[in-house]
């Protein structure tokens, strides 16, 4: 298993656990940098490597009336902010080749979207930045096939990879997360991520938006730890319920440190076997 270099962090082989976080998008730019502040003191205190996260777009929500976001110029003014403020790698989505060197620009991680991991030309512009792309794996694909997301990428000479399990569609409204793939992704060679916000989320289950149970958050990331991911991935908000996107599945700022705490205690245990 290689590990990659983001910044000043090292994620997967022996190396400790990654927390990426932040809001599901940027809602304004207080907001964002009041959770990046809370972030970096949580993270800084328990000296876990931290990678921010904020979606400038999303492009995939239910409702044509659900708030997208800034956009991408407002956004990463916002993300490189909070970048060079907090000393952290930024990390948001990217969703078509059209804004790739834009984001490249200012990204330290470029994320290709569950519902656009099988998109070939995103993924040959976004590895072609040279910068770290992380794949979320669909819900509607086995991990196995993870492995040709990944090839394309790979195709541009740039494997600084990061492969993350965030659920499989179960029926309608419902993802169950099968910790097995957690090793299946492994065994393509690169740090593997369990999105353990999104994994409880309801995709469309409140009709006009996706619902979720952001009280198995805890639960998951637990496991997923004990399973042996290099990262969790997690949005957080100071009040999930006042949230422009994803408030149902999203951490409450407050609850993040105990469950941390909890998580490096674990991941050091799995690192030492």
């Amino acid at each position: 298993m290689k590990s990659i270099r983001i910044g000043d962090i090292q994620i997967g082989g022996k190396n400790p656990l990654v927390l990426i976080a932040g809001p599901c998008v940027v809602e304004d730019r207080a907001t964002t940098l009041k959770i990046a502040a809370g972030l970096k003191r949580i993270t800084d205190k328990l000296k876990v490597p931290l990678i921010f996260k904020a979606s400038y777009d999303k492009a995939n929500r239910t409702s044509l009336n659900s708030y997208r976001g800034p956009g991408i110029t407002a956004g990463l003014e916002v993300l490189e902010e909070v970048k060079y403020k907090y000393g952290v790698p930024v990390i948001s989505d990217v969703h078509n080749i059209g804004e790739v060197d834009q984001a490249a620009r200012v990204l330290d991680v470029l994320q290709i979207p569950a519902f656009l991991c099988r998109q070939t030309d995103l993924l040959v512009c976004a590895g072609s930045t040279g910068k770290v792309v992380n794949i979320k794996k669909g819900q509607f694909l086995a991990p196995e096939n993870m492995r040709q997301a990944a090839a394309k990428v790979a195709s541009t000479g740039n494997k600084r990879i990061l492969l993350t399990e965030r659920g499989a569609s179960f029926g309608y409204n419902n993802l169950v997360t099968d910790f097995r793939a957690l090793a299946i992704l492994r065994e393509c060679g690169y740090p593997v991520v369990l999105d353990a916000s999104h994994s409880v989320q309801q995709p469309g289950g409140l009709g006009h938006a996706s619902g979720g149970r952001r009280e198995f958050i805890p639960l998951l990331a637990r496991c997923g730890v004990a399973a042996g991911c290099d990262g969790i991935f997690m949005e957080v908000h100071t009040d999930p319920t006042k949230a422009l996107s994803d408030g149902p599945n999203m951490l409450p700022l407050r609850q993040l440190e105990k469950l941390l705490a909890d998580l490096v205690a674990i991941d050091r245990i799995v690192r030492k076997k």
